[in-house]
């Protein structure tokens, strides 16, 4: 009785876990390349996936593939020119998909100032408005460079004290916050009712190099992480890596049975 017990939780904690397809990138050229990836992501055992690295395809084809694949669109990344400029195409994608969720990916002005994040804020909190208008979430998906620091305080902190909550939520990048020096705990704390989205990437250190690792093998602390995000109202947990050492579809089942099994 315990072990039907122990695998009804572990179904559960899947259903919020998503794999991350810039991490297959280069198996997604093609139409039938990306049949093909949708295939092994089910097979892996992921319910859904966050939409990035795509080669041309038209939204109608591709839910269609996902559809028939059981896979759900659980957040997407588009460019930050088409969010800036025509977030409402954003919005007729996200429609076309049934998905609630897209993010800025990263920060397509180069902001090197306190000013040109507080622009890259506005820009957001004006495109993230549409977006909520149409039912739909803008979030912010961080790099280090929103790290530095001006005044003592961050950009990333600047982009999200400039915007309203209901215009831009967070989806927070475990590596690169604690590559940038900051603590990933901490930014899922800060983040409360605003963080929907989580990105789960490894931080480790091979011969002194820094390196993105499947999770569980580097040396982030997962069980706090994971926590303080669902304390925060965290409803995807999403994976990713955007190097991989070995096949990225292995490297994304490791992190998954990681996640299941150990968290």
């Amino acid at each position: 009785m315990e072990i039907i017990k122990d695998k009804e939780k572990r179904n559960m904690k899947k259903k919020l876990i998503a794999a991350q397809l810039y991490t297959v990138r280069d198996f997604l050229k093609t139409p039938e390349d990306i049949a093909k990836s949708f295939k092994k992501v089910k097979a892996i055992g992921f319910d859904a996936v966050q939409l990035s690295g795509l080669g041309p395809i038209g939204d109608v084809e591709l839910k269609k593939m996902l559809d028939g694949e059981g896979l759900v669109c659980c957040a997407t990344h588009e460019s930050g020119k088409m969010i800036f400029e025509e977030p409402s195409k954003v919005v007729d994608k996200l429609n076309a998909l049934g998905c609630k969720y897209t993010a800025y990916p990263w920060p397509h002005t180069s902001p090197k100032t306190e000013a040109d994040f507080k622009m890259v804020a506005a820009a957001l909190n004006k495109a993230g408005k549409v977006l909520r208008d149409a039912g739909q979430v803008l979030t912010y998906h961080n790099h280090a460079i929103e790290f530095e620091k001006f005044g003592g305080k961050t950009g990333l902190d600047i982009i999200y004290d400039e915007t309203d909550p209901k215009n831009l939520q967070g989806e927070i990048d475990t590596f690169w916050v604690q590559h940038g020096g900051g603590d990933p705990v901490e930014w899922c704390k800060k983040l409360a009712n605003r963080l929907p989205l989580l990105h789960l990437k490894e931080f480790g250190i091979i011969e002194n190099q820094i390196k993105m690792l499947e999770i569980g093998n580097g040396n982030l602390d997962w069980k706090r992480i994971v926590k303080a995000a669902k304390k925060s109202g965290t409803e995807w947990f999403i994976i990713e890596q955007d190097v991989c050492r070995i096949d990225p579809f292995e490297s994304l089942k490791i992190s998954l049975d990681y996640l299941v099994n150990e968290i």
